[in-house]
């Protein structure tokens, strides 16, 4: 069985963590691994890791490279790239034509497909059921995956499945949108409904025939080899997997399960998810609470201190904000489409930037200067680059930095600086087996990040 992890989506429920620029696949959530992490791990612990495929874009490529590089740094992970967004349908499409050309399947290979941002608790109670899925994938059906709601939940769809005692997996009679609040309670009272994970399997020779049967103008474009598939992406239309295939094919059954699992969709499910003190309180970061009761707060640098707070959604970036009642934060997604007409940057962008080679960290801002914190990875380097309005001076806090000053080569250890002139090639390397880090400081008439010039880069950027 091969499976192909979606960590394309751009988020913006979770925000202000969660950005355009970091969606919440790459989130951590004060742990040590990422959702997107999360899900590789659990697959990986049933299949052969070069049976994992990774679907995103160009923009979030090189932040799964490296969560991937983190699992593992000698291990290289397939990552494919869709050339433009064009949702769940014809990118699963695409992973499907690479499966079959660049790693040898046949028709009748499994595919399952997974989303890259869920929480599912015990996971084993989860992968247990791969094999069910497996074996009836192989008898011609898709098979989906739904959990027994306790919630009356708006935020989910919903599948319908006939009931029968006798069996580990149900025909499904229907799928349902997002429900109304009372719908829903109808639904999670009648015992025939189950929440709708958007976790499937097939097989090759299935998708296609359906594909063909239930979308062909999408099945025409898909039709030749992966490189003319490539050039022809854009024919697709926007469709879900959900509109294209499931809701109309005739042979769709549904493995019910018992366990904790969420999208992760909103703060109100982040709080469901975690862990929980003696008030019912989720705390991440340096936080000291009185009298608080059944709130999230989330912190970053700072200290957060809550008096008398009771169901209270409090999220901190070093940029931004938010407060919430808890039971609005689905509200989020209106919030931040008003950031974005009104043109905030904290509406996209975080204050630390994540590049090819590393991060940065805005510190500071103004007139004719900026302050960065610079990290780089082990063995990457920056383009080799000029600008034109200002100059810059690095000062080495940790590792060792491989630097080039037009013809010159000079390396800097920790508590050593060096100035780069306007106007001069240089480049930034880290040589070494640790992350490097250095403070930066520009100072000239223009400090925008479009003031660079690269001749020669390692990431395809000129």
């Amino acid at each position: 069985m091969k499976v192909v992890i979606l960590a394309g989506g751009k988020g913006t429920r979770l925000w202000p963590l969660s950005r355009n620029s970091f969606p919440k696949q790459f989130l951590h959530f004060g742990e040590k691994t990422s959702l997107l992490q999360k899900t590789i791990l659990r697959f990986s612990r049933s299949y052969p890791r070069e049976n994992i495929i990774i679907l995103t874009n160009q923009l979030y490529y090189h932040l799964v490279k490296n969560q991937c590089r983190d699992l593992d740094p000698d291990f290289e992970y397939n990552i494919l790239l869709e050339p433009e967004s064009k949702n769940t349908a014809p990118a699963i499409a695409l992973a499907i034509k690479y499966i079959q050309e660049h790693l040898g399947a046949s028709e009748d290979e499994v595919i399952l497909v997974s989303s890259s941002d869920h929480l599912i608790n015990p996971e084993k109670s989860f992968t247990n059921l791969l094999p069910l899925s497996e074996r009836s994938a192989k008898e011609g059906n898709i098979i989906t995956f739904g959990v027994h709601p306790n919630t009356p939940e708006t935020g989910y769809g919903y599948i319908k499945f006939i009931p029968d005692q006798k069996a580990e997996i149900f025909s499904v009679e229907k799928f349902v949108e997002k429900p109304v609040l009372e719908i829903a309670q109808q639904y999670v009272l009648s015992g025939e409904y189950l929440w709708n994970c958007g976790i499937f399997a097939f097989t090759i020779k299935t998708f296609w025939k359906e594909l063909e049967k239930q979308c062909n103008d999408l099945f025409q474009v898909f039709r030749g080899d992966f490189k003319e598939t490539l050039t022809s992406f854009h024919q697709c239309r926007d469709i879900s997997i959900d509109y294209a295939i499931l809701e109309k094919a005739p042979s769709v059954k549904v493995i019910p399960m018992n366990l904790s699992w969420s999208d992760v969709g909103s703060w109100d499910s982040v709080y469901d998810s975690l862990e929980k003190d003696g008030n019912f309180n989720v705390k991440v970061g340096n936080i000291v609470d009185l009298d608080t009761k059944n709130c999230l707060i989330f912190g970053g640098k700072r200290l957060i201190t809550t008096l008398g707070l009771e169901d209270i959604i409090i999220i901190e970036t070093e940029d931004a904000l938010l407060i919430s009642k808890k039971g609005h934060s689905q509200k989020v997604k209106n919030l931040v489409e008003e950031l974005v007409s009104k043109k905030i940057m904290q509406s996209t962008e975080h204050i630390t930037s994540h590049r090819p080679w590393g991060t940065y960290t805005i510190l500071e801002e103004g007139h004719r200067y900026k302050i960065k914190k610079i990290s780089v990875h082990p063995n990457q380097r920056l383009s080799l680059q000029l600008h034109y309005h200002r100059s810059e001076h690095w000062v080495v806090v940790k590792g060792t930095a491989k630097v080039t000053i037009g013809s010159e080569e000079i390396l800097l250890h920790e508590n050593e600086s060096v100035f780069v002139p306007k106007s001069q090639y240089h480049r930034l390397e880290n040589p070494g087996k640790v992350p490097l880090e250095l403070i930066e400081v520009q100072v000239g008439e223009y400090v925008g990040e479009d003031d660079i010039v690269r001749v020669q880069d390692d990431y395809a950027r000129i």
